[in-house]
């Protein structure tokens, strides 16, 4: 089986190699090469192909000649160009093989030459398939390459175009912040122009409106001078002339009876008008009587000299006592500095004639909020006027008319007045309380009236220890909202500083007048022994909690107490024993106040 298997591989070898070499032979060229044996390569062409290829006569009719047949040239091929001659050596050549001894030995060797032919042909086809994925891959890397370099190019583009965009839209932004800027400089000085024109108008008016009203005051006066003379002259002349009468005649003596009563009758009815008058002037001259303290007199006229000499005193002292400035108040320096900006922009607000700020101040008691309002309306340079919500409810229905009357008279003040409400929550509370009874539901909607709109006349100073209690509207005619809170340890050092110039060192310093040296006593100068910077400080450390107002307290009872020592001195032991005093009754009442919540 073996062997003919072995034949039949021979066979087909050999007629594969008579195949190929006649394939071969046909497609280079004319010549026919025999495997097996020798051939000429020059064939011989019969005589009659070359007498068939003669062109025929011009002058003959007859049909073209068939097609020429394919010649063989070799005798040993047949037509198609198999030579047979290499098939049969090779079958003799293989029952040679057969024959032999060393067949066996032949099948073997060309077994292994066939098997070494399929792995040489497996080889090349391996290394053809390793160079077509090599070439594969190059391409991939090049067409990799080429992807990477136009998404480069891409967002170079997009980024130059990103730019570009940008730098327009900044130009386009600069342009329009140039005309806003232009805008707005065209109508501040508008603005500029027209609060000049509206304050020259406003200032004539105002002097020619009091000059008319003194005018009418002066001849008012002359009227009821010139009528009181002649009631003199006129009773004295009765007098006289009728001393005599009444003497001699008893009619007349009837008639002086009656003259005496009708002229104590007109000096009642006089005295009466008189009154009338002086309440007219007073309540439009006058100050309102919900003003508990103003830096203005009760009348325009009234207290010019003592007010100035009052406002030179107070600056002097206050920028010698604590080197700031700002009085006796001691505050947080950042509520400080906030306090002072808002008194250089009030102030600058009036002298441009713009629109005043309201403001909030809440805190608990005594933090300084009232303090703070007279120092930020005197460096801003205005009138200061003080009132309580609480003197608000007791006026019933007056209490709309006094308001009214209030803001009438705050208008009148030329360099503008810092209206200070204190404890405002007393009767500007919400309006939907059911305790709130309806004049005070009135009196809040008068107020809310006469500061709907922005005044450039009055600054609102509302003052309040919970801000929460206020009505809505309130709230919102409120532009500036400060918090004062409980002074911490390095504020009630200066407080306690302040307080002890003020209470004990300069207490019995004061330089009294000729009258109070000779028929009053003189208080004797307290003496002050061992109280440096460090003991105040362990004294600011221990009253964690205090208020200003309670730091001042705790000075006047360390005066109080000296004052009550045999020698009026001032030492170590009694200061310290009236600070530990004063932080456990601070203490007890925080406990009480605690308690009453709690119960509640």
């Amino acid at each position: 089986m073996g062997k003919t298997q072995v034949i039949g591989m021979i066979t087909a070898m050999a007629a594969s190699a008579s195949l190929s070499k006649s394939q071969h032979a046909h497609a280079d060229g004319p010549f026919n090469f025999s495997p097996f044996g020798s051939s000429s390569p020059y064939p011989n062409v019969p005589p009659q192909a070359s007498s068939a290829s003669t062109p025929p006569s011009a002058g003959s009719a007859e049909p073209p000649p068939p097609p020429p047949k394919v010649r063989n040239d070799n005798p040993r091929t047949t037509s198609a160009g198999f030579d047979p001659e290499a098939l049969e050596r090779g079958a003799k050549a293989l029952r040679e093989i057969t024959g032999s001894s060393q067949a066996k030995k032949v099948f073997e060797v060309i077994k292994k030459q066939e098997e070494t032919r399929q792995a040489e042909m497996a080889t090349r086809a391996a290394e053809f398939k390793a160079l077509q994925a090599q070439a594969e891959t190059a391409e991939n890397e090049l067409q990799r390459a080429r992807n990477q370099e136009l998404v480069k190019l891409q967002e170079e583009s997009s980024i130059r175009q990103e730019q570009a965009r940008r730098a327009t839209e900044e130009q386009i932004q600069a342009q329009r912040r140039q005309t806003e800027r232009e805008k707005a400089e065209i109508e501040r000085e508008t603005i500029r122009v027209r609060a000049i024109a509206e304050a020259e108008g406003r200032a004539h008016e105002a002097k020619l409106s009091e000059e008319v009203n003194r005018r009418m005051l002066v001849d008012r006066a002359n009227a009821e001078r010139e009528k009181w003379i002649a009631a003199i002259n006129t009773t004295f002349d009765h007098i006289g002339g009728g001393l005599k009468a009444i003497l001699t005649d008893q009619n007349k003596l009837v008639v002086a009876v009656g003259g005496v009563t009708a002229l104590a009758a007109g000096i009642y009815t006089t005295r009466e008008g008189a009154k009338v008058i002086w309440s007219y002037v007073d309540r439009i001259l006058g100050q309102p009587s919900l003003i508990r303290e103003s830096s203005r007199g009760k009348y325009p006229w009234s207290g010019l000299f003592s007010r100035g000499m009052s406002t030179l005193r107070r600056t002097d002292k206050g920028s010698s006592q604590n080197g700031n400035g700002f009085g006796d108040v001691i505050l947080h320096p950042s509520l400080q500095n906030r306090i002072k900006q808002l008194a250089g922009a009030t102030a600058n607000t009036k002298s441009h004639q713009a629109p005043f700020r309201n403001m909030l101040f809440y805190g608990p008691p005594g933090t300084g909020k009232t303090m703070a309002a007279r120092e930020l309306a005197r460096k801003s340079g205005l009138d200061y006027a003080l009132m309580t919500g609480g003197d608000v409810a007791p006026l019933g229905s007056q209490a709309v008319t006094k308001i009214h009357q209030l803001f009438d008279w705050a208008k009148k003040s030329r360099k503008g007045l810092l209206l200070f409400i204190d404890e405002a929550d007393a009767f500007l509370c919400e309006r939907n309380k059911t305790y709130m009874s309806e004049a005070q539901r009135s009196a809040l909607n008068a107020l809310l009236f006469r500061t709907g709109d922005q005044s450039k006349d009055i600054v609102l100073a509302l003052a309040t220890n919970r801000p929460g209690d206020l009505d809505s509207a309130v709230a919102d005619r409120i532009d500036e909202v400060l918090e004062f809170p409980l002074p911490g340890e390095e504020e009630r050092f200066k407080l306690l500083k302040l307080y002890l110039n003020k209470y004990i060192a300069q207490a019995g310093s004061r330089k009294a007048g000729l009258f109070n040296s000779l028929f009053k006593k003189q208080p004797q100068k307290i003496e002050i022994k061992g109280l440096t910077d460090d003991i105040l400080r362990e004294a600011a450390a221990k009253t964690d909690g205090f208020s200003g107002r309670e730091v001042a307290k705790l000075m006047a009872s360390v005066q109080a107490a000296v004052y009550g020592s045999e020698n009026c001195v001032l030492d170590l032991n009694l200061f310290r024993e009236v600070v530990d005093y004063k932080v456990a009754e601070h203490q007890q009442r925080r406990k009480l106040a605690a308690g009453d919540k709690s119960i509640e």
